[in-house]
This record gives C-alpha cells, sequence and structure tokens, in this order.
C-alpha cells in the first residue's frame, strides 16, 4: 500500500514540478536550470513507477535510491531558484513541503524493504 501512495504522490508532485517549470518560462525568467529541475522533479516519480517492475527486491531498492538522489537533487534546485528570486516564498515553500514529504516516504520505504531483505544481500 505505500508503493501505490508512493507512486500516486511522487506523480502529483511530477504534475506540479511541470507546472511550476511552466510558470517560470511563462515570466520571461527561465534559463537553462529549468530543465534540470523538470528533469530532476519528474524522474523521482519516473524510478519509483519502475521499481514497482523490479527483477529483485535489490534492484526494487536500487531503484527507490535513485529516485531518493533525484530528489535531494530537486530540493537542491528549487533552493537556488528561491534564492535566486525565480520563485517566489511561498511557491518554494510549497513545493519543497511535498518534496520533504516524498524524501520521508521514500526513506520509509528502502528502510522497510532492506529489513526484509536476507543478511547476505544488504
Amino acid at each position: 500500500m505505500k508503493e501505490n501512495l508512493l507512486v500516486d504522490y511522487s506523480k502529483a508532485f511530477a504534475v506540479d514540478i511541470f507546472n511550476l517549470c511552466n510558470q517560470i518560462r511563462e515570466r520571461k525568467q527561465g534559463n537553462i536550470l529549468i530543465n534540470q529541475l523538470l528533469k530532476s522533479g519528474t524522474s523521482i516519480g519516473a524510478n519509483i513507477h519502475e521499481a514497482n517492475y523490479a527483477s529483485s527486491k535489490a534492484d526494487f531498492i536500487n531503484k527507490l535510491q535513485i529516485a531518493l538522489k533525484e530528489c535531494y537533487e530537486t530540493e537542491y534546485w528549487l533552493e537556488l531558484f528561491k534564492n535566486t528570486d525565480t520563485i517566489s516564498v511561498h511557491e518554494f515553500n510549497g513545493m519543497i513541503s511535498q518534496c520533504f514529504k516524498l524524501r520521508r516516504l521514500l526513506i520509509a520505504s528502502i528502510n522497510t524493504a532492506k529489513s526484509n531483505l536476507p543478511q547476505q544481500q544488504e
């Protein structure tokens, strides 16, 4: 059940990232860094989705760890956009809180999956 919540939440986050990037472009504040935010923010959900079709428990964990790395990267880009006044504090706060929630869900899912692995596979 947690994985379904993770898939749904990450997909909604990707849509919000997409919409935010479009808003930045419409304000003519866009630059090549928009693509970085778009790639990392949407990659989280893509890796979570891919994890659900993993070939093994270790592969599943690996995909979730990649999603977690993308989540951290997305936090970086959001902070950069806030610090350069490309997005408002209000926009930043909304997106970063979603990103933090995704990160917590990913960490919990990874820890649960790892606890279910036989010792030699960790």
